[in-house]
C-alpha cells in the first residue's frame, strides 16, 4: 500500500496540514478495510484546477487497501490510475455534493456482485479526497455478531474519517513497533469504559495476562487496576484515560510474564449533533486493540542480554589489549637494542590500534559501525604514535558512512601503518624539514549491480617514493595480506605529484597511496 505522492507535492489549493492528515489517513486505513470487510481506494481530481473546477475533472487513485479478513475484490494494483468511468459518477457527487453515495443510488441492478460506496472526505470544511469502499454483496449474507461489530465500527470511524476528526496525530504517536492489528483483538467499550463486545482473539490475549472471568459488561480499567494490585507493576498515570477508552493513546499491560499491547480510539458524535446532545456529550464509545506480544517480548529481552554481553566482551578484550600494549612498553625500556625497542613501539601501535576498534564497539553495538570519528581518531593518533619532535598534520574528507564491525579492525590497522610509514619516512634525509601533511579522502561508490565500495586515498606531501625499485617492510606487507585476505581488495602505491614525461631530473614530491574494497554484509560474505 503507498501514496501516490506526486498529485500532493506541492499541491496550490492543499495546506500542509490538508497533506499530512492525507497520509495520517493511508497509514492508518488498514484498520478501516479489516473493520468494513472492503477494499479501500483513495480518489483525487487528476489535476489541480479540478480540485476547484469541475469542467473535465477527472481523478487518480492515490492510495488502495485491501482487508486481511475476507477476500479481496481488486487484484490488480491501481494506484495511480484513471478512474472508470461507471465509477466516475458516484465519485463526482460525492466531492461536489460532499454526500455519502452508493452504486444502488446510480441505478445499478441488485444481483450485482460488487457494492461500492463512495464518501467524501473533509478537512476542514473542505474536500480532499475521495474513498470507495467496494464490498462483496455474497459475503454480506447471514453476518455474525463479529461481522456486524467490526462492520459497526467501521461506520463510526468513517463517519469521523469523513469529518476529518479521525486519525488525529496530535493525540496519538502512529509510528509504534509491534501495534495491534484488528485479527489480533477487537474491544468495544462503552461511554463509561465498560467491555460491550471483545472478539475471541482479544479474550485469549487477556486470558495470558490472567483474566479469566467473562470479559462483557466489566471494566476495562478495573482489569488493568486488578493486574497491577497482582503483580506490583507501576504503571504510567496516563494508562487509566487509555482504559477508559477517553484517550487516543498506546500502552502495554504485563503480568504473570505475559504482555499485551493495546491501542485505543475514542469514538465521537459529529459535533453540534443532535446525537451528541443527547448523549450529553461528542464521546460514545471506543474502540481497544489488543496484541498478545509475549514471545516478541521475550525475543527482545534476549537480544539485550546478548547485546549485552558482546558489549562486555569487547569493553574485557580492550581492557586486555592495553594490558599487553603496557607489558610492550615496560619490556622495551629494558631492551639495550635500538632495533628491538623499535620493534616493540610498532608492536605497541598496532595492538592500541585494535584496542581502539575494541572500546568503540563497547560503546556501541550496531549491526553496522559508523566509523568517521572513530578514524578521525585513528589517523591522528597513528600520526602522534609515529612522529618524533616533528609537526604532523592530518585531515579527514569524506565519509565512511556504516561499515560491517568486522571491516572496521583490519581497516583501522591499515591506515596506522600507511600513516606510520608516511610520518616515518617522509621527512626525508633533510632535518630542517620540520612539518609533514597527511591528508585521508574516502568515498562510497556503486557498481552497475548496486555493490557498495570503499574507495580510500591517503596522500603526503613528503619525499615521496624512492625512484629505485623497493621492497615494502614488515609494516606494509601487513598492510598488504589485511587489504587482500581480510578486506578482499587492491591496495597500490604511487607519486602524489609524478615528473612529467618531458622534464629531466624533475622532483617527484610526496605518495598517494590508493584503497578499494568491497562492503560486504554477513550475508553477502557466507554467500546468503
Amino acid at each position: 500500500m503507498a501514496v501516490f505522492q506526486d498529485p500532493l507535492v506541492g499541491h496550490r489549493y492543499l495546506t500542509q496540514d490538508d497533506v499530512e492528515w492525507l497520509h495520517a489517513l493511508v497509514g492508518d486505513w488498514q484498520l478501516l478495510s479489516d473493520l468494513a470487510f472492503s477494499d479501500l481506494v483513495l480518489w483525487f481530481p487528476h489535476t489541480e484546477e479540478g480540485f476547484l473546477y469541475a469542467e473535465e475533472r477527472s481523478f487518480i487513485a492515490l492510495a488502495q487497501a485491501r482487508p486481511s479478513t475476507t477476500q479481496t475484490l481488486i487484484h490488480r494494483d491501481v494506484v495511480g490510475d484513471r478512474i472508470r468511468a461507471d465509477l466516475k459518477p458516484m465519485v463526482e457527487r460525492a466531492w461536489t455534493s460532499q454526500v455519502e453515495t452508493n452504486s444502488s443510488d446510480q441505478g445499478q441492478p441488485s444481483p450485482a456482485r460488487m457494492r461500492v460506496q463512495a464518501l467524501p472526505l473533509l478537512h476542514r470544511g473542505r474536500t480532499v479526497g475521495v474513498i470507495t469502499l467496494h464490498f462483496a454483496v455474497a459475503a454480506m449474507r447471514s453476518p455474525s455478531r463479529l461481522e456486524l461489530t467490526y462492520r459497526r465500527c467501521a461506520d463510526d470511524l468513517l463517519a469521523m474519517a469523513a469529518e476529518g476528526r479521525w486519525p488525529d496525530a496530535t493525540q496519538e504517536f502512529t509510528g509504534y513497533g509491534g501495534a495491534p492489528r484488528v485479527g489480533d483483538g477487537l474491544l468495544r467499550l462503552d461511554e463509561e469504559g465498560r467491555i460491550t463486545f471483545a472478539s475471541p482473539n482479544a479474550v485469549s490475549a487477556l486470558l495470558r495476562l490472567g483474566v479469566s472471568d467473562t470479559l462483557e459488561g466489566r471494566s476495562l480499567a478495573g482489569i488493568g487496576s486488578e493486574l497491577q494490585r497482582a503483580t506490583g507493576v507501576v504503571v504510567d498515570e496516563s494508562q487509566p484515560m487509555m482504559l477508559t477508552g477517553r484517550r487516543a493513546m498506546r500502552a502495554e499491560l504485563e503480568a504473570h510474564g505475559a504482555a499485551v499491547t493495546l491501542r485505543s480510539i475514542p469514538l465521537y458524535h459529529a459535533a453540534g449533533s443532535e446525537a451528541a446532545r443527547q448523549a450529553h456529550g461528542e464521546r460514545y464509545a471506543a474502540l481497544v486493540l489488543c496484541r498478545d506480544v509475549t514471545e516478541l517480548r521475550r525475543r527482545d529481552k534476549q537480544l539485550m542480554s546478548k547485546d549485552a554481553t558482546i558489549k562486555e566482551i569487547h569493553h574485557r578484550v580492550k581492557n586486555n589489549l592495553q594490558t599487553v600494549s603496557a607489558l610492550l612498553r615496560m619490556q622495551s625500556r629494558r631492551m639495550d637494542s635500538q632495533e628491538g625497542r623499535e620493534g616493540l613501539r610498532r608492536a605497541m601501535r598496532r595492538v592500541e590500534t585494535i584496542a581502539m576498534v575494541h572500546d568503540s564497539l563497547s560503546k556501541g553495538l550496531e549491526e553496522s559501525v559508523d566509523v568517521d570519528e572513530l578514524m578521525r581518531r585513528q589517523l591522528r593518533l597513528a600520526a602522534e604514535m609515529a612522529q618524533s619532535d616533528r609537526q604532523v598534520v592530518t585531515s579527514l574528507e569524506g565519509s565512511f558512512g556504516q561499515l560491517p564491525p568486522d571491516m572496521v579492525t583490519p581497516l583501522a590497522l591499515v591506515i596506522t601503518e600507511i600513516v606510520a610509514n608516511a610520518v616515518e619516512h617522509g621527512f626525508g634525509p633533510d632535518p630542517e624539514r620540520r612539518e609533514l601533511n597527511v591528508a585521508m579522502t574516502v568515498h562510497r561508490a556503486a557498481d552497475a549491480a548496486g555493490r557498495q565500495r570503499l574507495e580510500l586515498e591517503l596522500t603526503d606531501d613528503g619525499v615521496g617514493l624512492p625512484e629505485e625499485e623497493w621492497e615494502p617492510g614488515l609494516g606494509l606487507q601487513i598492510v598488504r595480506t589485511l587489504v587482500r585476505g581480510e578486506l578482499s581488495g587492491s591496495i597500490e602505491w604511487e607519486p602524489a605529484s609524478p615528473a612529467e614525461p618531458d622534464m629531466k631530473n624533475a622532483v617527484r614530491t610526496g605518495t598517494r597511496v590508493k584503497l578499494r574494497a568491497p562492503i560486504l554484509t554477513a550475508s553477502a560474505k557466507s554467500g546468503g
